[in-house]
């Protein structure tokens, strides 16, 4: 275990080394320390600090990530660091069970360093496990020590080769067979194998996979999950009937092993399958508490939530890492000025704050948001360890299964866009793949795809709310939700006759105005979504064709905007919260309705064409308060990034070190890494010199 650091302040956040930074540091309307400790708190940056120096003091982790490892040998690096963090022992379970968002402080922490890395833990001590805790039983739990002991090593097998997003078409096969109580796993065809696993490729010796479970007599009874031993822990050869191998480079995250598998009548005991939802007797009767498979299905949302709402992490601290090197590098970077003799940093310009500062304030609404709904996340799976068959359980699986199929979406296109425009505004530098912009592309690039396709997942979002609207009104179901995030419905027709209606610029600058305009987007998309799939099956569409004619302008954006609502409100409640401490109201409450306006401009067209805006007078005051609040945050925006910032080791990008010495850093790391210095003979005469005044006046 690493040591654990003093109980100071100091100790715990000490002071950024001075520098180019510290002019907009000392112009900051608040402390970042206090800004860290409000929205950590002191348990949280206390372990992100024991994670970050461990990293960085220990030899295996030294830099660089792979970029010239060969494939092989960096699934191996990884593979070994994956072991060493294991050997740390970061987080005991009782941390887990009194503080659960340490283990997603954990993964982010890991994947502000490398993300194949992070990965590769997650999907084995966090989705693997997860999976047999929500849905197997006590018998299964004797796996979790192995887990943690690294006796076995997991992954999750859902996706095929064939289907991915169309989880109920998969077509592995598990037949019971009652004269030796076993299951027979088959893979029809190589369309059927397991692809895309991560894990699978090299190293898992153990897998959940999900196959269609066939009692004698032929009946299917849906996808269940099974666990299955692949390799043998000991050689990590392929166990009888199983063909199992690694499916190549990827575009990033090539220190993850992403396999494949397919079997060939492989038998596993009865015992194996996870049977929370539904189990086979000795016999071969198949038995469930669930009344239909519809029922069982919805019970069994939880578990598929969990990978999602991890991507919504893994999205923000993506783009936490991306603003933070671009904002401290155009606090460094001097272009241009007022007069021939004078540069200021490009921060000065409004068209650089307005690229930049949004996604700043995305990435504080999106942490939070990614935080409260691991949390939500963590009260559905102790309803499903207390066995919780209530009706407000089941509601709360659909609700938090609607809220991750739109929250993966939402947070991996903001990082995928943020990312490319913090690449941009950093100019030619960002290019260079040493100040690591693009890595954070290519890592958070699978984010937009796996555990489901973005625009897939938003269809089950649109459909649960299209739900609701079908369970409301006069002698229906009310519309509340145990989250509440839909509990605003309730007025549905009035906010529907709401308007734009704002005095002026300085009442704009509250997150009030973009989360009223947003509940009435809603409304009138969830309005404009039913009256299209009406229209449709009133022309003779099947419900097939109805749905899929309906999303684009409709269903799309509705599910979208009501994540955007989503994020909106949290983070408006968080940051108007009494214990919001003085200092740290107006800045936190300008990044609220900073992030409220400029997500709602992506809708202007709608809120005119629906009627809330009417004149010029509507779209102007949004835009201008959009550069107000930019302008009003340009003076704290270093600060801001210094509460997102890793240290230096882990953040690994020459342009975004929180010295600010940009040129010097940059320098030093393209020398250090150049080849042309070993057959440069003046070198070593220059390199005794001071830089100053550049490379031609040295020569």
């Amino acid at each position: 275990m690493a040591p654990i650091p003093e109980r100071s302040e100091d100790a715990l956040l000490p002071d950024f080394p001075r520098g180019p930074l510290q002019a907009y540091r000392a112009r900051a309307s608040f402390s970042w320390k206090e800004l860290a400790l409000f929205l950590e708190g002191e348990d949280i940056l206390r372990l992100k600090k024991t994670i970050f120096s461990a990293l960085e003091n220990d030899p295996l982790f030294a830099h660089p990530r792979g970029h010239d490892l060969s494939l092989e040998q960096h699934r191996e690096l990884t593979f070994r660091r994956c072991k060493r963090l294991f050997e740390y022992d970061f987080l005991s379970p009782s941390d887990l069970l009194q503080s659960p968002l340490k283990l997603l402080a954990l993964v982010n922490c890991l994947g502000m360093y490398d993300w194949s890395l992070a990965t590769k833990v997650a999907l084995h001590s966090f989705v693997f496990v997860s999976a047999i805790y929500s849905s197997g039983l006590e018998r299964h739990f004797r796996y979790i020590p192995k887990v943690f002991s690294m006796e076995i090593f997991g992954c999750l097998a859902l996706t095929e080769l064939s289907h991915g997003s169309n989880t109920k078409a998969i077509r592995t096969t598990a037949h019971y067979d009652p004269a030796t109580e076993e299951f027979v796993l088959h893979s029809p065809d190589f369309e059927a194998a397991k692809f895309w696993v991560g894990n699978m490729g090299k190293t898992a010796t153990h897998a959940v996979v999900f196959a269609q479970l066939y009692t004698p007599g032929g009946q299917c009874h849906g996808l269940y999950p099974f666990v299955v031993q692949i390799r043998d822990p000991k050689t990590l050869l392929p166990m009888p009937g199983v063909m199992v191998g690694d499916i190549g480079r990827k575009l990033g995250q090539n220190g993850l092993d992403n396999g494949f598998a397919m079997f060939h009548k492989v038998r596993v005991p009865r015992q194996n399958l996870l049977n929370r939802t539904g189990d086979i007797t000795p016999e071969g009767a198949y038995v469930t508490r669930f009344k239909d498979d519809r029922q069982r299905f919805g019970a069994s949302l939880g578990s598929l939530s969990t990978g999602r709402v991890c991507i919504v992490g893994m999205s923000v601290t993506n783009l936490k890492l991306a603003v933070c090197i671009a904002l401290r590098f155009s606090a460094t970077r001097r272009q241009f000025g007022p007069t021939d003799g004078e540069e200021i940093p490009v921060l000065e310009y409004q068209l650089q704050q307005w690229r930049l500062l949004p996604y700043l304030a995305a990435a504080y609404a999106l942490d939070h948001f990614s935080k409260s709904l691991f949390l939500d996340l963590v009260q559905l799976q102790q309803g499903l360890l207390g066995d919780d068959r209530s009706a407000r359980q089941a509601e709360l699986g659909r609700e938090i299964h609607a809220l991750a199929s739109a929250g993966k979406p939402l947070a991996s296109w903001t990082a995928q866009r943020g990312i490319q425009e913090c690449r941009e505004a950093c100019g030619g530098h960002g290019y260079l793949a040493v100040n690591r912009l693009g890595d954070l592309r290519d890592d958070n690039d699978p984010n937009c795809t796996y555990e489901g396709d973005n625009n897939v997942l938003l269809q089950q979002t649109s459909n649960y709310l299209l739900g609701l609207l079908g369970l409301g009104g006069p002698g229906g179901a009310r519309f509340e939700s145990p989250l509440k995030s839909v509990n605003f419905l309730e007025a549905y027709p009035a906010i529907l006759r709401q308007r734009f209606e704002v005095a002026g610029l300085q009442d704009c600058l509250d997150s009030a105005v973009p989360l009223a305009a947003y509940e009435w987007l809603v409304c009138y998309l969830l309005r404009e979504s039913r009256e299209k799939l009406n229209q449709e099956r009133k022309s003779g569409s099947s419900d097939f064709e109805a749905r899929n004619n309906s999303q684009v302008y409709c269903c799309r954006s509705l599910a979208l905007a009501f994540l955007e609502l989503t994020v909106l409100r949290r983070f408006h409640e968080h940051t108007h919260q009494p214990g919001v401490p003085p200092p740290l109201r107006a800045p936190l409450r300008r990044l609220s309705a900073l992030y409220g306006l400029w997500s709602l401009g992506q809708h202007t067209a709608l809120l005119y064409r629906g009627g809330y805006c009417s004149g010029e007078r509507a779209g102007k005051l949004m835009e201008s308060a959009v550069l107000e609040l930019c302008a009003q945050l340009k003076d704290d925006a270093v600060a801001l990034v210094d509460v997102l910032a890793p240290p230096d080791f882990i953040l690994d990008s020459p342009i975004g070190r929180a010295d600010g010495e940009l040129c010097r850093n940059l320098w030093a790391a393209v020398l250090q890494g150049s080849s042309v210095l070993e057959r440069a003979s003046w070198w070593p005469e220059f390199a005794r010199k001071p830089i100053v005044g550049g490379l031609k006046s040295q020569l």
